[in-house]
């Protein structure tokens, strides 16, 4: 029986590289797939990993309709068996409803993956919609760490190495070091902290400079 299941973590803790690996899996059985995802880091139609790896993919604009994509593709005689469909987070709810019909429907497996929460760590309305409609969810077993060495549960977005909590939901990024603005153009990155970090807005560099400017303690307060 065909399932809608939601793979949630944090950025950086394997999510396309399991979506990659998912895709390799079934077609390497016989069974035939399309992949969707949507401002990959790599650019336009592509599903990419920060390990290398990349497949051609479709890219979900807002006006997509998949499931009219879907059923388009098989009248014209190709078989699907199931969805990879990277970066849902960005989806549109409606777009992650017509994902549930896919599977209701037309009997194919859909793979969702995607951030749950946003550099505000308020829920992606997609990502929301996916946990409302999904058969399973599951939380990737891979933490992400903060750079104080504990679990990471938050996507912290930096703006020139200083984390912001104010701005467009969307803006693409990578996780990056907070370098500095080259020709007047602000560097937007993003990086994984704990809650702790996360409440008290310190970043790596942020951190490290700070631990340089001062003398070594016996130990933390």
């Amino acid at each position: 029986m065909a399932e809608l299941i939601f793979f949630a973590g944090t950025m950086d803790c394997g999510k396309s590289t399991l979506a990659l690996q998912t895709d390799h899996n079934h077609s390497s059985r016989g069974r035939s797939g399309l992949v969707f995802t949507r401002l990959d880091r790599a650019g336009e139609s592509v599903l990419s990993s920060r390990l290398g790896l990349s497949v051609s993919a479709f890219e979900v604009t807002e006006l997509l309709d998949i499931r009219q994509h879907v059923v388009d593709a098989l009248s014209h005689g190709e078989r699907i068996d199931y969805l990879i469909c990277d970066e849902a987070q960005f989806y549109t709810e409606l777009q992650v409803e017509q994902l549930a019909t896919i599977v209701d429907e037309l009997s194919i497996d859909v793979y969702a993956f995607g951030i749950m929460t946003d550099f505000r760590t308020r829920l992606f309305p997609g990502s929301a919609r996916l946990v409302e409609l999904s058969d399973r969810v599951q939380v990737l077993q891979v933490e992400a760490l903060c750079w104080c060495g504990a679990r990471a549960i938050h996507n912290a977005r930096t703006v020139d190495g200083v984390v912001v909590v104010e701005g467009s939901q969307v803006m693409v990024g990578d996780v990056g070091d907070g370098a500095a603005a080259r020709d007047d153009i602000p560097v937007v990155s993003y990086e994984v902290l704990c809650r702790r970090h996360y409440r008290a807005r310190k970043t790596a560099l942020s951190a490290g400079a700070e631990h340089m400017s001062r003398e070594p303690l016996p130990f933390e307060a």
